[in-house]
């Protein structure tokens, strides 16, 4: 199943300021995070972020939050951010049915929300190089469990070239002389 940019949603989940310091990896997650929603924004896919209980995990971290509009951050308290009508609604709403997934923790919130997403009937896809946990086995043993529920696992760059779809438009262009290195 291929990934197309006029079928996608890209959610980003709970970067925030007080837990990113603790994730393993979190400056490639924060980093890749960022890159996923500039290339959104270029190829017209709808973002979404959350945020887990901000009065305790802080607000999204500055980097990445610079990049939404505030009617795009999406508060919870649940794990699975399927559990938010408000979420729940949001999604309906942007009327994407493939959801591109990042964030953190990987075997936590993502994973919670991926199985919701999975069951509610969303084509997910969870970007590996921009998720984690605080330990490793944790966020690698999440990837495993999501695929086998039926999650693609993919990368950062598979999400933007088949977002792009193809390489003689001035949109491919234009983000591969901003964002592909």
């Amino acid at each position: 199943m291929r990934i197309n940019a006029a079928m996608s949603g890209l959610l980003v989940v709970d970067v925030q300021e007080r837990l990113a310091p603790a994730i393993h990896e979190g400056e490639r997650v924060i980093e890749n995070a960022g890159w996923l929603i500039k290339v959104a924004r270029e190829v017209d896919v709808p973002v979404r972020l959350t945020e887990q209980y901000p009065q305790g995990l802080g607000a999204t971290v500055s980097q990445v939050r610079a990049q939404v509009l505030d009617d795009e951050v999406l508060e919870k308290v649940h794990f699975s951010c399927m559990e938010s009508d408000n979420i729940r609604r949001q999604l309906a709403r942007i009327g994407r049915r493939q959801i591109i997934m990042a964030g953190t923790e990987a075997h936590v919130c993502v994973l919670q929300s991926a199985l919701a997403l999975v069951e509610e009937g969303y084509e997910v896809f969870v970007v590996a190089d921009a998720v984690s946990s605080r330990k490793p086995r944790d966020a690698e043993l999440a990837l495993e469990r999501m695929r086998d529920a039926g999650v693609r696992v993919v990368t950062r760059e598979m999400v933007a070239f088949e977002w792009l779809h193809r390489a003689d438009t001035d949109l491919f262009r234009r983000v591969q002389q901003r964002f592909i290195r």
